[in-house]
């Protein structure tokens, strides 16, 4: 059976140790030199960047959110030890893991490791579709002998590249379809190299439950499990016309999968739909200061996401639910595409405005939909507001400086709110 030490990359044959380098981080599969489709997702990727820049907390359980009413986006694995899961409430988090370290995220510093991760995939293949900052599918089809070695090693080098040089751990899923391949990167986590062949897959998907597919959430769950399927081998006893008269296109999408069928090709140019921030209160607000504080706290981080993307949106968002969970919506398309906070900030606060007093309020948040590529942003002036060219101007120097001294080296008045 093929074999492959992960830490000095040496090809081996049924040595349980590696005898070039006496590891024992030994992949083996009988098709590991065959497949190409791959996905690399980072462990806590937030949390492990927060690690490297902080040796302090390299043992203790560290939490990436917001606020007590905020929610988690990620945790690193010790927190997950004790039940921190991200998406929960933080109130719920510090419930579980009271003596966590909670840190707000820093988006800027996450991307710009992301920018860096993406340029090693580079080096493997044209052929990456990136799902966010900390995780992509990579197909490697073709490249053996270009590199001189097969995919398998590549993704090896790439994982240990990251680590070594980056400070930062990955997970890799190698499978001949995207499907299996992202669920291969999930059966091993963290610092993980799975292996689903196409000789297996009947036999590893037969006794899963579906709740293994990406994109069947709690609500399609439950509707899957009130037509008694649970598991894989429950969609096998449908016929695929029962399936899709049942759930429609899910329903053909589910008997395919359930066969371990998948022919989605990995796409280099999968769109960016829309940028969005959120933050949940720890108190319902209907503080108009408060708000105000927050409206620009959240253009700030979707100016922050936006530029780091190299992307601008045509259409303001505004997202805000009340104590009673009804949602308020607004969105407004503007005359050219933007990426700057104070354009941000001050379209939302226009459309806040144009909702009048509905609150108290328990979530705001801002979003940038319609995106461009960024330099097709800001490019005219703004006859009605002259100055609204020198506030960009001090907007771009603010940038610069935060990136070289630190995102908190120049903080507006409002965000002090």
């Amino acid at each position: 059976m093929p074999a492959l030490c992960r830490d000095c990359l040496s090809a081996l044959h049924q040595e349980r140790r590696c005898p070039s380098c006496g590891s024992m981080r030994i992949v083996r599969h009988d098709e590991l030199f065959d497949l190409t489709i791959a996905h690399m997702d980072c462990d806590a990727f937030y949390a492990s960047v927060e690690k490297r820049d902080n040796p302090e907390l390299a043992d203790k359980p560290v939490i990436i959110g917001g606020g007590r009413r905020g929610v988690v986006s990620t945790a690193c694995y010790v927190a997950r030890i004790r039940g921190v899961r991200s998406a929960m409430p933080m109130f719920q988090a510090l419930r579980l893991c009271p003596e966590a370290v909670v840190i707000r995220p820093r988006m800027s510093v996450y991307a710009e490791v992301s920018r860096e991760i993406r340029k090693m995939m580079d080096e493997l293949t044209p052929d990456i579709e990136p799902l966010s900052l900390d995780e992509a599918f990579m197909d490697l089809g073709g490249t053996a002998k270009l590199h001189g070695a097969p995919p398998a090693v590549m993704l090896a080098r790439l994982t240990k590249r990251m680590k070594d040089e980056l400070g930062v751990t990955g997970s890799i899923g190698l499978s001949h379809n995207k499907f299996l391949a992202k669920v291969a990167s999930d059966l091993d986590k963290p610092r993980g190299f799975s292996v689903i062949g196409k000789a297996e897959t009947d036999a590893f998907l037969r006794d899963k439950p579906v709740r293994l597919i990406w994109g069947i959430g709690p609500a399609a769950q439950d509707s899957l499990e009130r037509a008694g399927i649970r598991t894989f081998n429950d969609l096998l006893r449908w016929e695929q016309e029962d399936l899709t008269a049942r759930f429609g296109s899910m329903g053909y999408r589910l008997w395919h999968l359930a066969r371990g069928q998948d022919r989605r090709k990995v796409s280099a140019h999968a769109p960016i739909k829309s940028i969005s921030n959120e933050t949940t209160f720890f108190e319902d607000t209907g503080d108009a200061e408060i708000l105000d504080g927050h409206l620009w706290r959240m253009a700030e981080k979707v100016s922050d996401r936006a530029k780091a993307k190299d992307k601008a949106g045509r259409v303001v968002t505004l997202k805000l639910k009340r104590a009673n969970h009804s949602l308020i919506s607004r969105r407004l398309s503007l005359r050219d595409p933007t990426q700057m906070a104070d354009t941000l900030y001050r379209t939302a606060r226009g459309l806040f405005d144009q909702v009048g007093d509905q609150g108290p309020y328990r979530l705001l948040g801002v979003g940038l939909a319609d995106l461009v590529p960024a330099d097709q942003a800001d490019l005219s002036g703004d006859l009605l507001d002259p100055q609204a060219a020198q506030r960009a101007r001090a907007e771009r120097a603010t940038d610069e400086i935060r990136k070289r001294f630190g995102s908190d080296a120049i903080l507006k008045g409002r965000a002090m709110r």
